[in-house]
């Protein structure tokens, strides 16, 4: 499937640099690449938001705890490993 993209002249100059020094074969290469790489970037703000909605829905479930809580919690568990 052939599709033509339109750059703007910073990044043509980019991809172009990308070629020229040899870790790409063509601009296709690198606007292939970039494209991997938006879409990996995609799948982790979908796995992050993922994880935020269960955080919030366990948040919801149990309750929360305060910054305060967490690093009492945190001292005890250090302080019974140094023991």
């Amino acid at each position: 499937m052939a599709t033509n993209v339109y750059l703007t002249p910073q990044l043509e100059k980019f991809a172009r640099k990308c070629v020229k020094s040899g870790r790409y074969n063509n601009v296709s290469e690198v606007v292939r690449s970039a494209l991997r790489l938006l879409q990996e970037a995609e799948e982790r703000k979908r796995q992050f938001m993922k994880t935020l909605r269960e955080a919030e829905a366990e948040a919801d479930r149990v309750g929360t705890f305060t910054v305060e809580q967490v690093a009492a919690e945190a001292e005890k568990i250090i302080a019974a490993a140094r023991k």
